[in-house]
């Protein structure tokens, strides 16, 4: 009687994997998305500005995207990833947008996210700010209390009802590595039953406002 097939460890690894590349990766990202946000103004639509992104790109020496172009303008920045855009919205005077970036860079995966606002919007603001307070709550949770990946996200949750925002279940992040981290078919940090390592995993953190149509999003890679 042949045994069940083992299942992949959900942290392998390519032969090219290199820590100080999956750093290296992480920081252009982030330049390249400040890049973008520079070039955001009102009245420009989704598609426009991902036509800006591409500009960006060529300007940096992205080496490939693994993952589209995501950016999110209004309420379309209630839709998750794979959720279609409602292509009528353009950026307005007071208003919200949140980039979402997944980048190559010597062959190691960057993945990263952030939501700004133009004009004066402080509801909005407030909505951009405490994206990136729960991430950086949820962050060091991990590092101090090596909480596992489920743990992370319940303990997400907790933190953005105590501080009135409504946390996206359908987000959960998920695995980088050097190109492509898709082989290993490592599924969502969520589901993690361990605690991350450090240089290997995306944490993601989507919120909406309770009654009004908006969200933030942040994302970046947990490393020590």
């Amino acid at each position: 009687m042949n045994s069940p097939p083992t299942p992949p460890d959900r942290e392998a690894v390519g032969p090219h994997f290199d820590l100080a590349l999956m750093q290296h990766a992480r920081e252009r990202s982030w330049v390249a998305l400040q890049g973008i946000r520079d070039r955001m103004h009102p009245g420009i639509s989704e598609s426009e500005a991902r036509a800006e992104a591409e500009a960006v790109f060529g300007e940096l020496g992205v080496e490939r995207l693994w993952h589209p172009i995501v950016i999110r303008i209004g309420a379309n920045t209630l839709k998750t990833f794979r959720e279609a855009s409602d292509p009528d919205i353009r950026l307005g005077e007071n208003d919200l947008y949140f980039i979402d970036l997944g980048l190559v860079f010597e062959g190691h995966e960057g993945d990263v996210g952030d939501t700004f606002v133009v004009g004066h919007a402080p509801q909005q603001q407030a909505c951009a700010d405490a994206a990136r307070e729960l991430f950086g709550m949820v962050a060091e949770a991990w590092r101090n209390q090596s909480f596992s990946g489920q743990a992370l996200y319940a303990f997400a949750e907790q933190r953005a009802q105590a501080m009135g925002w409504r946390l996206n279940h359908a987000i959960k992040g998920h695995r980088v590595s050097d190109f492509p981290h898709a082989v290993h078919r490592a599924g969502d940090l969520g589901t993690l039953e361990a605690a991350p390592s450090s240089g290997l995993w995306i944490l993601e953190i989507q919120i909406a406002h309770p009654t009004e149509p908006y969200g933030a999003f942040y994302e970046d890679l947990l490393a020590i």
